[in-house]
């Protein structure tokens, strides 16, 4: 079936002419329309259809670009000219932006179909997409459980085969942590190797834009398209970016594993414990050397992440007051109370909270006791990661404590806070990092097996990470 087929697989296809762009269009825009995982915002039907006419038009006459006429997603914080831009938020649902973002223009410019954009959790504060204002999204492995976030509607609409890939975004684990959950490839990039530009920004320091799809091999063909130095972001990477699709060898021997001592410390499953011994005996017998390494504040770095990164979304949500754009409350009597009003109004509980938080961090009374002790705290995490890289080459260990949970479990505050234990400490050091599907629980829910490496070693975890898929497989 045309669903079925990997990213790279269906554009051959197309590229052979042995399926039109049109044809494959269609088949995704009726999955997506009779789907009911809610992992859309917004489908561009009548634009993909007409773009999936010029891609075909392009290949008859002899013309090609590596995604041309494949159906993808974007994350609905992702600008888009020619689409509306929500961040799921009651607060923005009619913006349209006036240009697009680096990561978009990139993607059309590889040839893709951009069939829509992605629900997720309003305004990207989230790890279970439930606090969406256009409503939860589903997983599409049980529609019971949450299919994680921020990065849900991505993970959803790829894992549900809806779509061939989709673009998320990840400040502490919000593209690995749902590809845990929908049993599919997640990648976080090095921070820098994708453009912030034209992305709304939860936590700056933080956010990295990448791809998930559902095959290693198809997530490095993605990250080929939307890699690369932007001048209109002042914290793009002024690289050169290789190929990252000619990294995928498989061959690990040799290659130094590193565990750390503390994943083990924390309270996780069973089954996840077992999941990622059974990958480390596996890189063992291809040759692979397994060292133990010391992360000493894991556990303090979602506290550090919460700090930082609330205190970063406070300061950039400020400029949603009501005036500019976005939603206006209606009943105000001055403009302090139309600032009150809007942002009561406009904004849900989780982005209040945050805010809350943030504000309360950066504090006068408070700057010093937290924010600042918070910013040493990551100088400190970021060096015990080098250190512990001077012993090994990879780091592996579980994406998240837990498979995905259900809906308004026991289970749910706890594993809601506790999901991205393994996964903030790579963005408070910048690093790059993927989540790959290795193994599943007693209920068949998918494990994700998470590879982490250096600043701008991205071709040493494909590499890694292909090993692992071939292994599952």
């Amino acid at each position: 079936m045309i669903y079925k087929l990997s990213l790279i697989e269906v554009a051959e296809k197309i590229k052979k002419r042995e399926l039109s762009s049109v044809e494959v269009t269609k088949v995704c825009l009726e999955r997506i329309e009779k789907s009911d995982l809610n992992a859309f915002n917004h489908i561009a039907r009548e634009n993909a259809l007409v773009s999936a006419k010029n891609a075909d038009k392009m290949l008859k006459k002899g013309e090609f670009a590596p995604l041309l006429g494949v159906p993808v997603a974007v994350k609905d914080n992702i600008c888009t000219e020619d689409m509306p831009t929500t961040c799921s938020s009651k607060m923005m649902q009619k913006y349209l932006p006036p240009y697009s973002a680096t990561v978009y223009k990139k993607l059309k410019k590889a040839g893709a179909i951009i069939i829509g954009k992605t629900n997720m959790d309003e305004f990207a504060m989230g790890t279970s997409n439930t606090t969406s204002y256009t409503g939860r999204v589903l997983n599409p492995i049980d529609k019971s459980r949450v299919p994680g976030g921020s990065s849900g509607g991505s993970a959803a609409a790829v894992g549900g085969q809806l779509v061939y890939a989709a673009l998320g975004t990840d400040t502490g684990g919000s593209i690995r942590q749902p590809s845990a959950f929908c049993g599919v490839v997640g990648f976080k990039p090095t921070y820098g190797v994708v453009s912030r530009y034209g992305i709304f920004a939860l936590g700056s320091s933080f956010d990295q834009a990448g791809p998930i799809t559902r095959t290693v091999e198809d997530n490095a063909l993605m990250l080929n398209c939307i890699s690369g130095y932007d001048d209109m972001d002042s914290t793009s990477q002024n690289i050169k970016y290789p190929d990252y699709l000619s990294a995928l060898k498989g061959d690990v021997k040799g290659l130094k594993i590193g565990v750390p001592k503390e994943y083990y410390n924390v309270d996780i499953d069973e089954g996840g414990r077992d999941t990622a011994n059974k990958a480390i005996e596996l890189f063992k017998k291809a040759g692979a050397e397994t060292v133990e390494v010391s992360l000493p504040d894991l556990e303090a770095s979602l506290s550090v992440y919460y700090i930082l990164a609330c205190a970063e979304a406070s300061s950039n949500l400020a400029m949603f007051d009501g005036i500019k754009y976005g939603f206006r409350a209606q009943n105000y009597e001055d403009l302090l109370d139309l600032y009150v009003a809007t942002r009561t109004e406009g904004f849900g509980d989780e982005v209040k909270r945050r805010i809350l938080f943030g504000n309360y961090v950066l504090s006068a009374d408070n700057y010093q006791s937290y924010y600042i002790k918070a910013l040493k705290a990551r100088t400190v995490i970021k060096e015990n990661y080098k250190k512990a890289f001077e012993k090994c080459d990879i780091i592996i260990g579980p994406t998240s404590p837990c498979t995905a949970y259900k809906f308004d479990s026991k289970l749910s505050f706890r594993c809601s806070f506790m999901s991205d234990i393994y996964t903030s400490s790579v963005n408070i050091a910048g690093l790059p990092a993927i989540s790959v599907p290795f193994g599943k629980d007693k209920e068949g829910l998918p494990y994700g097996l998470q590879i982490i490496a250096p600043p701008l070693c991205e071709q040493r975890i494909y590499n890694a990470a292909k090993f692992v898929q071939d292994g599952e497989a």
